[in-house]
Parts: C-alpha cells; sequence; structure tokens
C-alpha cells in the first residue's frame, strides 16, 4: 500500500513540475513598508504552532498588513482552536484528488491566484499539497526553507536555519531579511 502511496505522490510531483514550469510569475519586491498582503502556507499538523502564527498575525496587523494562513490538516475535522478563525483555512485530506492534489479546495485554488506581496512557507517537512499551492502562488516574493534536496527551488528567498527549526525563530529570520531588503524602482536604476 505504501507503494501505492509512493506512485501516487511521485505522479503528482510530475503533474506539478509541468504545471510550475509554464507558469509565468514576475518576481517583484520593493520594501517591507509597501506590503500590504502577506500569505502563509503552514503545516497545521502541529497544532501547539498555532498560538505563535496567532501572535504573528497580530504583530502584521498592527502595522496593516493582511495575512492569510492556509494550512493543510491530514485529518478530516479540524481541532477546535482551528475553526472558525477569519485569517485561517486549511485543506483537508478528504480535499485532495488521488495524486494528493488539493484539487477540491476552494480555498486552496483562491490563496494559489491571490497575489499575495510576499508568500512565507512554513511547511517544514515538505507536505505535497501545501507544497502544490507554494510552487503555483501568484505570489511577488515566495520565502522558504532552505532544503537542499530540492532539486528545483521554488523561492526566491531561502533562509537557512539549523533543524528542528521553531517556527518563531523562523518567523523572525524571515521579517529580519524582509525589513533589510530594499529594491531599487526602475527610476533609480536609470540614473
Amino acid at each position: 500500500m505504501a507503494l501505492l502511496g509512493e506512485f501516487r505522490q511521485k505522479v503528482g510531483v510530475y503533474i506539478l513540475d509541468r504545471k510550475g514550469s509554464r507558469s509565468k510569475r514576475k518576481v517583484h519586491y520593493s520594501n517591507i513598508e509597501s506590503v500590504k498582503k502577506i500569505g502563509i502556507i503552514w503545516d497545521a499538523s502541529n497544532n501547539e504552532e498555532f498560538a505563535v502564527l496567532s501572535k504573528f498575525h497580530r504583530q502584521l496587523d498592527e502595522k496593516d498588513i493582511r495575512v492569510k494562513i492556509l494550512g493543510f490538516y491530514s485529518g478530516r475535522d479540524l481541532p477546535v482552536n482551528l475553526t472558525a478563525v477569519k485569517f485561517l483555512s486549511c485543506i483537508r485530506t478528504p480535499e485532495l484528488d488521488f495524486f494528493y492534489k488539493p484539487a477540491y479546495s476552494v480555498e486552496a485554488a483562491t490563496f494559489i491566484k491571490t497575489k499575495f506581496d510576499v508568500l512565507i512557507d512554513i511547511n517544514f517537512d515538505r507536505k505535497f499539497p501545501l507544497y502544490y499551492v507554494s510552487t503555483l502562488s501568484a505570489a511577488g516574493l515566495k520565502v522558504g526553507l532552505w532544503d537542499s534536496r530540492i532539486r528545483n527551488p521554488i523561492f526566491d528567498v531561502m533562509i537557512e536555519l539549523k533543524r528542528p527549526v521553531k517556527i518563531d525563530h523562523y518567523l523572525e529570520h524571515v521579517m529580519h531579511y524582509l525589513e533589510m531588503m530594499k529594491s531599487k524602482s526602475p527610476e533609480q536604476v536609470e540614473k
């Protein structure tokens, strides 16, 4: 049975590689002050991390940055603390197709199409449904954890941290680098 699961995921990866190579996305980021929308991909299997994400959401909300979190929960029913949260939606196993793509999730389709200024990937164990969404996301800048096993990096900014990675430590590094980064406007480049 595990062999069939591996085969299904390999086919899913093949389909994603083909879709990803056809999608055209323009990478853009100027500075943290211009960021209005951040999308976060999160592996919701570690329910305790939600408190950290909630705190991070409040901090960004104080800076007038809207945050939308898309999680993946491998069960059928979400834990109580993850329900009725306005800024969070989750993909669940029944919303996956035969190849583990989130084909039956309206939230995943909407998230992929949303043009976030920044996408922050908190999918450290590379759960395929979340990796699928991150790969196809229309976000201007994608930030993720460095992983030497990834043959085709999908992230524009990769952060290398010692494993096991603590989510709060990771988010501090992400914000640090986003605050450091500044790109020149086309007018500044011409001068």
